[in-house]
C-alpha cells in the first residue's frame, strides 16, 4: 500500500516538473516580457497601430520560418493589439532590464517603436515597418529604416521582402545592408618599411659588423704558423 503511494505521488511529481519545465521552454522561447508605457507609441505590422499609456505583454509568435513574428498583447493577454514582423539585433552588454528604443516620427505623431530587448538578453528584436511609413521615419530621423509592402495577413509578413529605406527613400536589400565586413590583416605597432607579401619569405637582412679585419688576420696567421711547425715535425 505504501509503495503504491509513494509511485503515485512520485508520478505526479514527476508529471508537475514536465509541465513546469515546457512553460519555461515556451517563456524563455517566446521572450514573454510585460513592458509598461507611459506615452502613446506607434507599431506597425499588418496593422498601424498606437498603443496607449499602459501595461502590455510582448512576445515571439511561434512560428517555423525564420521571420520574427512580435505579438502584442493587453495585460491579461486577452486582447491582440498588433502583429509585427522584426529582424534579430544584437547588442554587446544585456540589462537587467526590459529595453525599448524609438525613432523619432514627424511632429504632432507618436515616437515609433524601433527595437525590443528583453531582460537578460544580447538579442534583441528590430521592427520592419510598411513602406510609405518607413520613409517618412527614415527622413525625419536620418536613420536608416527597416521596411516591407504593406501586408494584410501574417503569411504575407512571412514572405515579403525586407529592405532598408535610407532617408533619401533609396532601398537597399536586407542582405546587402547587413552584409558582414571582409576579414583583413591589419598590421599594428609594426616599424615602417617594405611590406611582404604573405607567403613569401623575407629577405635575410646583413648583420651589423662588430669586429675589426685584422682579428681575422691575426688568426689566419696563428693557424699557418701551427701548419709549418707539424710539417717539420713529420719531416
Amino acid at each position: 500500500m505504501k509503495s503504491a503511494m509513494i509511485r503515485a505521488m512520485l508520478g505526479i511529481a514527476g508529471g508537475f516538473l514536465l509541465v513546469f519545465a515546457s512553460v519555461c521552454n515556451a517563456d524563455s522561447y517566446n521572450k514573454r516580457t510585460v513592458v509598461t508605457i507611459n506615452e502613446p507609441v506607434l507599431v506597425a505590422g499588418v496593422e498601424q497601430v498606437t498603443l496607449q499609456p499602459g501595461r502590455y505583454v510582448i512576445k515571439l509568435l511561434n512560428s517555423a520560418t525564420n521571420r520574427n513574428i512580435v505579438l502584442f498583447y493587453n495585460e491579461r493577454e486577452d486582447k491582440l493589439f498588433a502583429t509585427v514582423m522584426a529582424i534579430n539585433n544584437y547588442r554587446l552588454f544585456p540589462t537587467e532590464k526590459t529595453v525599448l528604443k524609438y525613432f523619432e516620427t514627424p511632429r504632432g505623431n507618436p515616437p515609433a517603436l524601433r527595437a525590443w530587448f528583453p531582460p537578460g538578453e544580447r538579442w534583441g528584436q528590430e521592427f520592419v515597418y510598411p513602406k510609405g511609413l518607413a520613409v517618412k521615419i527614415a527622413r525625419e530621423t536620418g536613420a536608416k529604416v527597416l521596411t516591407v509592402p504593406p501586408a494584410a495577413t501574417v503569411e504575407e509578413l512571412k514572405t515579403a521582402p525586407v529592405t532598408e529605406v535610407e532617408a533619401t527613400g533609396i532601398e537597399i536589400p536586407l542582405e546587402e545592408a547587413y552584409q558582414p565586413p571582409l576579414e583583413t590583416e591589419e598590421l599594428t605597432n609594426a616599424a615602417p618599411g617594405p611590406v611582404v607579401p604573405v607567403g613569401e619569405p623575407r629577405p635575410s637582412e646583413p648583420l651589423p659588423a662588430t669586429a675589426s679585419p685584422i682579428f681575422g688576420f691575426g688568426l689566419m696567421g696563428l693557424i699557418s704558423a701551427s701548419a709549418g711547425m707539424l710539417l717539420r715535425r713529420l719531416s
